[in-house]
């Protein structure tokens, strides 16, 4: 059996993408679908863990607009990511996946408290491992703590699953023009100040050596081709040649 370029990957949900086709919420025929393709790759011979935003819930930025404080409101934000965890969890066991849900902030009556060691042992044994409530801190967003746990694994790539299939050189929904980096270093997409991730995770994920592959997690089985190097994507590395492509 030929082994897969990425044997284990972090892959990092957005809260938004929980949503389906609703503004707000949690949406189960697309949390099912995602978590099939979840187990689909697991199949495929792949360790994977997960991290999930809260957007979908709470954002930590938007209560600040409402009169919260930032440190309060990213709190919440932290409790909306451990809401979406158990729900990926549920749709996983479901269809037979053993999981486990470890939180940086201890809630030892709804899940696991983040422990490293106990998180390698989880993947050792096959499980997917869903990390909740980001680093545990304010100031920091899910996109920092998916470069940190991906380190912390020892991962081979960071998959960011969301509603675009790459890095563009503007808003793909704003300017109709804009085009699509095949790939990209990480110092271009720090320099160029490219809405990829936050600067922190680029930066982390640069010195740890770890891929970040951007791709649309919507469509139906995108994860799948995208892992089989067939699916589109932007792939941003130490070594990747900035590349344009034509939208289509």
């Amino acid at each position: 059996m030929t082994l897969p370029r990425f044997k284990r990957i972090l892959l990092k949900l957005s809260g938004e993408v929980l949503m389906g086709k609703s503004s707000f919420g949690i949406d189960p025929e697309t949390v099912a679908r995602v978590a099939g393709e979840i187990a689909a790759a697991k199949e495929a011979g792949h360790d994977l863990c997960l991290v999930v935003g809260g957007g979908n819930i709470f954002r930590g930025l938007a209560g600040v607009a409402q009169g919260i404080d930032r440190t309060t409101g990213d709190y919440m934000g932290m409790l909306a990511t451990v809401m979406n965890a158990l729900a990926v969890q549920a749709a996983l066991e479901k269809i037979g996946v053993e999981t486990r849900v470890q939180s940086a902030i201890p809630m030892a009556s709804v899940c696991e408290p983040y422990i490293r060691r106990r998180a390698v042992r989880h993947m050792e044994k096959g499980r997917i491992v869903i990390f909740a409530a980001g680093t545990g801190n304010p100031f920091f967003t899910t996109d920092t703590a998916s470069a940190l746990r991906a380190a912390e694994m020892g991962c081979d790539a960071l998959f960011k699953g969301t509603s675009v299939d790459g890095v563009y050189d503007a808003d793909p929904k704003k300017v109709p023009t804009a085009r699509r980096y095949d790939s990209l270093t990480f110092d271009r997409v720090l320099a160029d100040n490219l809405k990829v991730m936050d600067a922190s995770a680029v930066a982390l994920c640069r010195d740890s050596d770890i891929p970040i592959v951007v791709f649309n997690i919507r469509g139906e089985h995108n994860l799948a081709s995208v892992l089989e190097g067939k699916g589109r994507a932007t792939i941003v590395s130490n070594v990747a040649e900035p590349a344009l492509s034509v939208v289509e």
